[in-house]
């Protein structure tokens, strides 16, 4: 999981050391792949992926799957920054996945998810009641000329978990 001191690190708009180890060990695709936290804020994330070798498809644009991580990496990152270190911890879970492509993405694609204060307030709904809460947030990745290349939304569902 991600900490609080590379939430931090990232949160100064600066990609950390500590959070590239955390690729390698936890991500490694993600590491490999080149995919990187730009901005984590309470309301935002912008999570950037290249088009490269290791990347592409057989179409010369970037892997759909490739894309999806990103996506699902700029949604997670701000849940993680609220679960973190929460008493009783809270268990997260991607439920769905919706993806819709626009077009190809040949150079840098970056996402940005705007749903940070949503998703704070369901974390705090869910450490209150106890029961489970499902939301969706919504990535948008961009190309490098601001064109949309594709919109992901993924269901969350989260619950604290009993003590023990």
């Amino acid at each position: 999981m991600i900490n609080a001191e590379i939430v931090k690190g990232i949160q100064k708009n600066s990609v950390s050391f500590k959070f590239k180890i955390f690729l390698m060990l936890k991500l490694p695709m993600g590491f490999l792949c080149g995919m990187r936290i730009r901005k984590l804020t309470e309301e935002t994330c912008v999570v950037t992926v290249p088009y490269k070798w290791i990347n592409k498809n057989p179409f010369k644009s970037t892997f759909w799957a490739v894309l999806g991580m990103a996506a699902e990496m700029n949604g997670a990152a701000l849940l993680l920054q609220y679960t973190q270190d929460q008493s009783p911890s809270i268990s997260t879970y991607p439920v769905t996945c919706e993806a819709e492509f626009v077009k190809k993405a040949t150079d840098i694609t970056t996402f940005t998810c705007n749903d940070g204060l949503m998703v704070k307030e369901k974390v705090m709904e869910a450490m209150k009641s106890g029961e489970g809460v499902t939301f969706e947030t919504v990535m948008n990745g961009l190309n490098q000329n601001g064109e949309l290349i594709c919109k992901f939304k993924f269901l969350w569902s989260i619950k604290r978990r009993s003590k023990s």
